[in-house]
């Protein structure tokens, strides 16, 4: 019998199509569903439109899930610091609270009020402030060199309505002396570098324009 030209082209078809079927196969195997999912490493937010420059009706990007995802109250904390100021950033807020400690320390062994004032709250500048009357009263001379910091973190954070608080552990070392009128050494020692352990209540208002915190609680322990 003699094959029609048109159904040998269609059995001729078949057999191609299942060579290359079967040339995948080898290739490719099976799918068993176990099979790993693809991996996704570089997203770091959901996909979705791309928010334009200025567009603040859009979701910022996500925040890394190791924060986000923590359940140790002290991340938590400072993630709702982050999601009231989205400038906030924990390791430029130690930053500047190293230079604060420093410049606010360094002040008050010289009496400099005019660096203390903005940098502390009221109650907290009057207690410095009385220190500084009575050693002004007796004469007293504090001679003070600021050497460095073994350890700074943060210990404690909390959202108080707009107002956010983050307390902050100082451990630094500095050599400290006090002479009284007659320049005799009444407390301390020049020649020694005293470690000290400070912990340091600071504020913001997130919703200020001003970037600035403010102390508003400090106290201290020799380490």
């Amino acid at each position: 019998m003699v094959m029609d030209s048109g159904v040998f082209e269609i059995v001729l078809l078949a057999m191609i199509a299942a060579v290359i079927l079967f040339r995948l196969y080898t290739v490719l195997g099976r799918r068993t569903g176990h099979e790993p999912p693809p991996q996704d490493s570089f997203r770091l937010s959901p996909p979705g439109k791309v928010p334009a420059v200025g567009d603040k009706t859009l979701p910022a990007p996500a925040r890394p899930a190791l924060i986000a995802a923590s359940s140790d109250p002290l991340s938590r904390a400072l993630e709702e610091i982050h999601a009231a100021d989205r400038k906030f950033n924990i390791d430029e807020f130690l930053a500047g609270a190293r230079h604060a400690y420093e410049e606010i320390v360094t002040a008050f062994a010289s009496g400099n009020r005019t660096t203390l004032k903005p940098l502390l709250s009221k109650e907290v500048y009057a207690a410095f402030d009385s220190v500084i009357v009575a050693r002004e009263s007796n004469k007293q001379k504090v001679t003070f060199t600021f050497v460095g910091f073994k350890d700074v973190k943060a210990i404690h954070a909390a959202m108080k309505g707009r107002v956010a608080d983050i307390t902050v552990s100082f451990t630094s070392q500095s050599v400290s002396a006090t002479h009284d009128a007659n320049d005799a050494m009444i407390d301390g020692d020049s020649k020694s570098v005293r470690e000290v352990t400070d912990i340091w209540s600071f504020e913001r208002d997130t919703r200020s324009n001003d970037p600035n915190w403010t102390v508003v609680a400090t106290s201290g322990a020799d380490a």
